[in-house]
């Protein structure tokens, strides 16, 4: 079977990935362009765990999809990531908070649904 998610280099390729894992990816992968959802919306949508359990397959395995588009529930992205997701945020007319440094979650967040 093709693994669905390629990973990014220092990933370790024998480790299986798990169905939670993969339910996160999956929901990460169909976040439109210019919308995000906050680690705790993921874990809601799956129906399981919470936003740090979210976080650690984002850590882990994130690197393959979009990650930028999952951001904390005040809508800033992960720790360390901020300079590399505002280039993405830019791209993709993601609304922004005035500072520039969070993304509007009232304006860009999406509820899983097929409307962007």
């Amino acid at each position: 079977m093709v693994d669905p998610h390629p990973r990014e280099p220092g990933e370790d390729a024998s480790e299986p990935v798990d169905e939670y894992t993969e339910e996160v990816l999956s929901v990460v992968e169909r976040i439109p362009p210019g919308r995000v959802m906050s680690y705790g919306d993921i874990a809601e949508y799956v129906g399981r765990g919470g936003p740090r359990q979210v976080g650690s397959v984002m850590s882990r395995w994130g690197g393959a999809v979009p990650w930028w588009r999952v951001v904390r529930s005040d809508g800033r992205p992960a720790e360390g990531h901020l300079v590399r997701a505002r280039s993405h945020y830019a791209a993709e007319a993601t609304p922004m908070r005035p500072s520039g440094d969070r993304v509007d979650m009232r304006e860009a967040r999406w509820d899983g649904g097929s409307g962007a």
